[in-house]
């Protein structure tokens, strides 16, 4: 994190090209694209009434860590990581210096080819782009994560190709790595086309939901280093949204078609806030949770944890005319606030007046910063849960280090990450040097093919406070075998697992399964992942303050397999970017690392 006057966060609300109106701001960013996209193979048998099947041979149904469609097409992109002086946010508000990427929305169809070229234009600052979600199987080395699974891309013109293949559908997003640039706004949104679980008339696109805040990035670090985290300054709502205090700026508007199904792609881009969102007047219903397809559930409204994605329909069957989207903030504060009181987008009815709406709405039951374990995959996964014993090897206690300097350092399992950008974690598997330093955090897993299971404890009752964390998992999406009693977290009643008496919470007959679940505070998650992807995955809280902080480990998974996966064209790639980063840093950069290194 190294920007002396410091780079201000941009909302990028990439948009589908049709039912969402892109802000202006994006409009611009548009005329910059430079993509190569061939034509899209259409499938055989996808249609409104049969969202079900993809093509010959593939469905809902079918595994896909086990089958994936022939590539139909290549997907080719281009993103420019730029900085801007005196930018003008889409609420009117003026950023001293903002990070720009001329990103699309990146659209492949299960099975394509993906290949994206990164070049970094800033100035001083390293970069690293994460595809969030995308299990890279073979293709590890572009797993976006620096120190970890590559060196960063050089500023002033340095470039990289990321080459991985779609082998997953949904909706999901991709972001900076690079210490504080997520925040700054290097994000933006992956729509991967495939089958569904549930009808459909028309795909509204990607939502992204973010928070935005006017002091920079390296302000906030240090702020929360020492303090609290401020509020955000606002929220954005597929890119734009109402300053509100000026009222500058405007609502994302949504227009739905009457007596029609919609599909709307749900994702939060957030570095801290998380949000409950409610459509006035309307149900929506889950299909999917992150990349995984789920059997429908209608709710009155969704919890969405900073990472997590939820693709869910909504029915047109209400009168014509227009609807607050709503965004609430719960948990008495554990899960974030804004200096915006009431976020919202307008939901209108096509051939109905324009206008704002005029029913506010109800807000909707608290979640209490706890997201839906409930959900139900389409593919099954039976984990057996009767056998599990805790032991502290696998046990992930997170624990807020206070007294120091800083005042406080995120730790898991007793230590807090800091990963080298000038070696990362897979060039000592490719070495085969076994001598890992523990700022590393690495979790070391040889086993092949067997479900392993992680306790994760949020801190001791001897800890100052304890917040829920939103924990992503690289490489893999996870089970979610069971979680401590649900209560406010402001309550800070503290739960460590209980052998004899929490076994009966846990649920291994095909549980939730997702990339991005809530730790509750002083509470327990029990999740399990099968060891089917050699590589250095990351498990991060994904708060951005937190992970800058140190809250994160690394698996380390099947060493052998993952060396032996690395292909010599892909090895190349990976030297010949380190080799260009070193000769930057640390020699010719002017400022030096303070962080943990990854995302901010």
């Amino acid at each position: 994190m190294k920007f002396l006057n410091g780079a201000v966060a941009l909302l990028s609300g990439l948009l589908a090209p049709s039912a969402l109106a892109a802000p202006p701001m994006q409009r611009d960013v548009e005329l910059e694209m430079r993509n190569e996209i061939e034509p899209r193979v259409a499938p055989t048998c996808n249609t409104p009434s049969n969202r079900a099947c993809w093509t010959t041979g593939f469905n809902i149904n079918t595994d896909y860590e086990t089958s994936t469609p022939p590539s139909g097409s290549t997907r080719r992109y281009t993103l420019n990581i730029t900085e801007a002086d005196n930018f003008v946010a889409p609420d009117g508000s003026i950023k001293p210096k903002a990070m720009l990427v001329n990103g699309p929305t990146i659209f492949a169809d299960w099975g394509d080819n993906i290949e994206v070229t990164v070049i970094n234009n800033l100035r001083t600052n390293g970069t690293a782009i994460h595809w969030h979600g995308l299990q890279q199987k073979t293709t590890q080395l572009y797993d976006g994560a620096n120190g970890v699974t590559q060196c960063p891309i050089p500023p002033k013109g340095g470039s990289m190709v990321y080459k991985f293949r779609a082998t997953q559908y949904g909706t999901s997003w991709y972001h900076s790595h690079f210490s504080a640039q997520y925040s700054n706004g290097v994000v933006g949104t992956i729509q991967i086309n495939g089958p569904a679980s549930l009808p459909y008339d028309i795909d509204l696109g990607v939502f992204p939901i973010s928070d935005y805040y006017l002091k920079s990035a390296d302000e906030l670090i240090i702020i929360t280093q020492n303090a609290g985290p401020p509020p955000s300054d606002n929220v954005f709502l597929n890119g734009t949204g109402k300053h509100p205090t000026t009222g500058q700026g405007q609502y994302a508007n949504v227009t739905l078609t009457p007596g029609k199904r919609h599909r709307l792609r749900l994702i939060n881009t957030s570095a801290e806030n998380h949000f409950q969102l409610s459509l006035v007047g309307h149900q929506m219903t889950i299909i999917a949770s992150d990349f995984v397809p789920v059997n429908a559930q209608t709710v009155s409204s969704v919890f969405l944890g900073v990472g997590q994605r939820y693709d869910v329909t909504i029915d047109a069957s209400q009168t014509p005319g227009n609807y607050w989207f709503n965004v609430t903030f719960g948990g008495e504060g554990f899960c974030g606030s804004s200096n915006n009181p009431a976020p919202a987008a307008i939901f209108h009815y096509a051939g109905a007046p324009g206008g704002l709406p005029t029913n506010p709405g109800t807000p909707p039951t608290d979640s209490q910063c706890l997201d839906i374990i409930n959900l139900t995959p389409v593919v099954t996964r039976t984990v057996p849960t009767v056998n599990f014993v805790k032991r502290p090897s696998n046990t992930l206690p997170v624990h807020l280090q206070f007294g120091g300097t800083p005042l406080f350092v995120w730790q898991v399992n007793g230590s807090a990450i800091n990963v080298d950008w000038n070696k990362p974690v897979a060039e000592y598997v490719m070495t085969n040097n076994q001598s890992y330093p523990t700022s590393e955090n690495l979790v070391i897993v040889d086993a092949v093919d067997q479900w392993t299971y992680w306790l994760v404890e949020n801190d001791d009752p001897t800890g100052i406070v304890a917040l829920p964390h939103p924990f992503h998992l690289h490489g893999h999406d996870f089970v979610v075998l069971g979680r401590s009693p649900d209560v406010t977290p402001a309550s800070q009643t503290p739960f460590v697992f209980n052998q004899t008496t929490d076994l009966s919470r846990l649920n291994g007959n095909n549980p939730t399964r997702r990339d991005v679940t809530m730790l509750p505070a002083r509470g327990w998650i029990l999740i399990a992942f099968k060891t089917n992807n050699p590589g250095a995955w990351l498990m991060h809280c994904h708060i951005a303050w937190h992970v800058s902080g140190g809250l994160s480990v690394d698996f380390l998974e099947r060493r052998t397999d993952f060396k032996n996966q690395i292909s010599s064209a892909d090895a190349t790639v990976f030297n010949n970017n380190c080799n260009a980063w070193r000769s930057y840093f640390p020699s010719q950069d002017p400022f030096p690392k303070i962080d943990s290194g990854l995302k901010f």
